[in-house]
């Protein structure tokens, strides 16, 4: 693997340049930092730009300010801020280190020395530095040749690492199932073994958030299986066993035959046994919204074997539906192409229509109403020429009753 930085369209967009002059890239107070150097030397598009500055957070405002750049103070108690160029962000951090952590949070100080950046963070591939001039790659802990080997590892003692922050468990076996081979780093795998307890003193937010990321990689399968047998979800998600796993490798087999987009919820609910009241347990303890919690149990729920795809669509949404048939490894994937292209359409009709054609007001209404849907679904949504047909012999079924 190289030792510079391959150029790429990221490197032009537009006021870079002028972002790196004022942060002088030039005189080496600026380089390139962690997942845009890591993915840039793989290859990948970079979406996210990071820039470690030795200048210190003050100076990098006024700086940024004197040359007409918008700034953003969105991290300034710990050296970050925020440089908007055409309305893309920039993240700009003083370089820094630990002076203090407990798991959860660390007390930091600013610093002019590269490799003590580096000594703070995760892993050797997130601790590379290049010069936005030469493109050179500044390389601390051996990040350059684990990136080409695939391996992941912590920097200096792993357990060290992870007690600086107790989420560098769920994030090792994310960047594991990303960048890794799928097998573990021995001592950075037993690390997060050992201290698997740990993690239950993290909020349930960030043990969500980081999650939802490692289901949300295009091969989480592997990693998933490691964790398990390594008892690193039993703290905090006991429900996930090795059938689980298996759940979610038909899943993400299926997802990729149909071609329906990955959902990190969609495989959140593979994981978890196929009951609708422990979807709703899971996602009540990882805080999730109302939305996914609802999703997930929907997802989980028994179907109706006779019920068509569409008919499903319009009574749990096209979303759901989708889930449903996804997560039913009997279900063939072909009953998917019924949505291609369509949306589940309102009844054409409502209840005045049916006063209209004679029957008083009253429960029969909201009756006689449902009876025309039940109807307009089972025969797949005709138009609203065969739900006029539906309402007047709905309607007549409930005068003749009445008589």
């Amino acid at each position: 693997m190289t030792d510079l930085l391959p150029d790429a369209q990221w490197h032009h967009r537009p006021g870079l340049d002028h972002l790196l002059n004022a942060l002088g890239a030039g005189a080496g107070q600026a380089r390139y930092v962690g997942g845009a150097v890591r993915d840039g030397l793989l290859g990948l598009p970079v979406n996210d730009l990071d820039i470690a500055t030795s200048i210190a957070p003050q100076g990098v405002i006024d700086r940024l300010k004197d040359a007409g750049i918008k700034v953003v103070p969105t991290g300034i108690d710990h050296g970050t801020v925020t440089a908007i160029l055409d309305g893309w962000p920039v993240e700009v951090t003083t370089l820094r280190r630990d002076v203090s952590t407990d798991g959860r949070r660390a007390t930091i100080a600013y610093t002019d020395d590269w490799r003590e950046d580096a000594a703070r963070r995760d892993f050797t591939i997130n601790a590379l530095y290049a010069d936005p001039v030469s493109r050179a790659i500044s390389d601390y802990f051996g990040g350059v040749e684990d990136l080409a080997a695939r391996r992941i590892r912590f920097i200096g003692d792993a357990q060290a690492r992870i007690a600086e922050d107790h989420l560098r468990i769920l994030r090792y076996f994310r960047f594991l199932a990303r960048y890794g081979t799928g097998e573990p780093d021995e001592t950075a795998y037993g690390a997060c073994r050992a201290v698997a307890n740990s993690l239950m003193a993290l909020s349930r937010e960030r043990i969500a958030d980081e999650l939802m990321k490692l289901l949300g990689v295009a091969a989480p399968v592997q990693a998933i299986r490691l964790m398990i047998e390594g008892g690193i979800f039993l703290p905090i998600l006991p429900e996930v066993t090795a059938s689980g796993a298996d759940r979610l490798e038909r899943l993400i087999a299926r997802e990729s035959e149909s071609g329906i987009a990955a959902s990190a919820q969609r495989r959140l609910a593979a994981l978890l046994p196929p009951d609708p009241a422990t979807a709703e347990l899971v996602g009540a303890r990882l805080k999730l919204s109302n939305k996914a919690r609802k999703r997930m149990a929907m997802a989980l729920e028994s179907g109706r074997d006779s019920e068509s795809v569409r008919a499903m669509a319009h009574r749990i949404g096209t979303e759901s539906a989708i889930d449903r048939v996804l997560l039913n490894a009997d279900a063939p994937l072909a009953r998917l192409d019924a949505l291609t292209g369509w949306t589940p359409p309102a009844l054409p009709i409502g209840g005045g229509a049916l006063i209209k054609r004679g029957l008083p007001p009253g429960p029969d209404v909201a009756k006689a109403l449902h009876a025309v849907e039940a109807q307009w679904v089972a025969e797949d949504f005709p138009d609203a020429d065969r739900v006029d047909a539906i309402a007047d012999q709905i309607v007549s079924k409930f005068q003749r009753a009445r008589q």
